[in-house]
């Protein structure tokens, strides 16, 4: 895999605006879609809809670029960024070779696991794809290529996906993917290839607090993020979050009431209403950071009180503003993809505004 080597665990936020808490800067893209190369420093080369962020395990940032079928890496230390899979072009090949000669359509999300392979979910491809760390050669892991809903029980790479969005893994050997257009989330044993149902029926409708996962509805689950004991799902058709119990299978309501809608800051995180949500991170304190894609904000529950609160965006602007600025006063255009480092930096795929963005949530985030 081509990777640029930083050789630095968890390096600190590319522009040191960052260290003033709550103040927002773009740290990738040119507000551009159009492909302009494919390396070269961050405030020169376009980034094409980014959608999925995530740090690697040396501490870059990874980020997908939907528009242009592509994976980049940015040495967060340098600003250099560069491909490190895709060629640009819309398909389906190269497995079994060389990650940056191969053709993606649409990448959505990279995760990493604990021994550095990364994985990719191509949702117009209905795959998921690795690239192993060692050999650098990408090979597809689940899916056929071709949209459906078939597999349970047996290997991945024969089971067929519907336009999966959101994947993590759990640290214990499962991959987890959100088949968003079956209505249900899927696991993969990376050990013996095999994928199941751990969540949903295909139906379109709001689980109920306290059901088993397995066997009850989970309506359009399009982001997935684990700790060591749950999986957290967000659901853009349910407009709410939900907890899993990895021991129990049981579903724990977070937050949001189901209904479209913006509202509930400062309140208890159940009675808020969120609009089609795209996005989730948990940090190492359990808080969770949700992209409130349609109204365009960040919103943060806190662990401990269980409320929420918005950190970026003022809300259903659909515009780009606001860079050095508070983040809470930043516009956004349906940002989709979050993750948060280690020293708490918050990063953004703000998907039509061609960029990644990021800050560090403060006190002054409490109020707009």
């Amino acid at each position: 895999m081509k990777i640029i080597s930083t050789f630095l665990l968890l390096a600190l936020a590319t522009s040191a605006i960052l260290a003033e808490e709550g103040i927002i800067t773009t740290v990738a893209g040119t507000g551009h879609n159009e492909n302009n190369g494919h390396e070269g420093t961050a405030d020169k080369i376009n980034i094409g809809q980014p959608f999925g962020v995530e740090i690697g395990p040396e501490g870059d940032l990874f980020i997908t670029e939907v528009a242009n079928h592509r994976i980049w890496q940015l040495d967060r230390k340098t600003s250099e960024l560069a491909v490190v899979a895709g060629t640009g072009e819309i398909g389906y090949t190269g497995d079994g070779g060389d990650p940056f000669e191969a053709k993606m359509n649409e990448p959505y999300e990279v995760r990493f696991d604990g021994d550095g392979n990364l994985f990719v979910v191509e949702m117009q491809n209905h795959i998921v794809r690795r690239i192993d760390r060692k050999t650098g050669v990408i090979t597809t892991i689940a899916g056929t290529g071709e949209a459906g809903f078939s597999g349970d029980d047996g290997p991945a790479t024969e089971a067929h996906l519907r336009v999966p969005h959101g994947i993590t893994l759990d640290g214990a050997g499962g991959l987890y993917i959100a088949d968003i257009g079956n209505h249900r989330i899927r696991r993969v044993d990376l050990e013996t290839g095999i994928i199941t149902t751990i969540a949903g029926t295909g139906e379109n409708k709001l689980p109920q607090e306290g059901n088993q996962a397995k066997g009850h509805p989970l309506p359009g689950p399009r982001a997935i993020a684990a700790t060591k004991d749950s999986l957290y799902v967000v659901l853009r058709e349910g407009h709410s979050v939900w907890r899993i119990e990895f021991n129990s299978g049981m579903l724990h309501h977070i937050a949001g009431t189901g209904k479209s809608g913006y509202s509930g800051d400062g309140g208890p995180a159940i009675e808020a209403t969120f609009n089609g949500p795209k996005g989730i991170a948990v940090d190492k304190a359990k808080n969770i950071y949700v992209v409130d894609s349609e109204n365009d904000a960040i919103r943060l529950i806190d662990a401990k009180t269980k409320t929420i609160r918005t950190i970026a965006g003022i809300g259903r602007s659909h515009d780009f503003c606001g860079d050095d600025g508070p983040a809470v006063k930043a516009c956004f255009a349906q940002p989709h993809g979050i993750c948060v480092d280690a020293e708490g930096t918050v990063y953004i795929g703000d998907t039509l505004n061609h960029r990644v963005r990021a800050f560090r949530p403060g006190d002054n985030n409490k109020n707009n």
